[in-house]
């Protein structure tokens, strides 16, 4: 079993992966960001949904959300969400190498590092050859990363995180000549203690702009934040743009 496969690590780690203050955070980039201000009716695929952080206040806003999460306890979660705000969001089981839907989505979402996942790099590839079959031609994608730059001024030094009910132990390791890595956590709550690990790719941004070059995408912009601010060095995420070309703009 591959880690993101096992939900027992999305379950136990959820009070850190997907804390109140994040769901605070996706509410206020969704009704401020200009790179998530879209038409009401937008069709916007959410690709790693989990529990619905950034699915639940673009449904809000009025997009047709479609969520997809390999996890269901995650999607679980995201149902209840969802069904607590009266709002209609699509929830799909599935492995976001194999899942594509062409010509159906305005907007594409991988929020919170959620691409990178794969130990072969061509899987990873692949997850962006089908988000761009899946928009309409013009469609955007936007990907959050923790990328390479900004991780590099992380890595090295172990953290301990507050939680809610005790504290995160977290430990990096690069791997492969700064091409993945893997962490490891501890997360102590009273007298119990949980262990938990993943290992995924880290990338520059030079090098995302190749894999989306490569899959077919065009206008691609760099940028260091939902602020659309500069991906500079005082960047603290990578967020990506890039466009779905029209289809006479499209290579054979």
């Amino acid at each position: 079993m591959e880690w993101f496969e096992d939900d027992t690590f999305w379950v136990d780690f959820a009070g850190a992966l997907f804390a109140p203050a994040r769901r605070q955070e996706a509410a206020n980039w969704v009704a401020t960001s200009p790179l998530l201000d879209l038409p009401a009716g937008a069709a916007v695929l959410d690709l790693g949904c989990g529990p619905g952080t950034y699915a639940v206040p673009l449904a809000e806003r009025g997009a047709r959300v479609t969520g997809v999460d390999l996890s269901q306890a995650m999607l679980d979660r995201a149902r209840e969400a969802t069904e607590a705000g009266g709002l209609k969001v699509r929830l799909v089981r599935a492995d976001m190498r194999e899942f594509v839907e062409p010509d159906c989505y305005d907007l594409v979402i991988s929020m919170y590092t959620s691409f990178g996942y794969f130990a072969d790099p061509a899987q990873n590839q692949r997850v962006l050859d089908h988000a761009r079959r899946s928009l309409v031609p013009g469609g955007r994608l936007l990907l959050d990363l923790f990328s390479k730059e900004i991780f590099a001024r992380w890595a090295g030094v172990p953290k301990v995180v507050d939680v809610d009910g005790g504290s995160l132990f977290m430990r990096d390791t690069i791997l492969d000549d700064w091409t993945r890595f893997r962490s490891d956590w501890t997360l102590v709550q009273g007298d119990t203690a949980r262990h938990g690990f993943f290992e995924q790719f880290v990338y520059s941004a030079a090098e995302i702009r190749a894999m989306l070059t490569a899959a077919g995408f065009t206008g691609i912009r760099c940028f260091g934040g939902f602020a659309a601010e500069p991906y500079d060095n005082h960047a603290k995420r990578l967020v990506v743009e890039a466009i779905r070309p029209l289809d006479a703009e499209e290579a054979p």
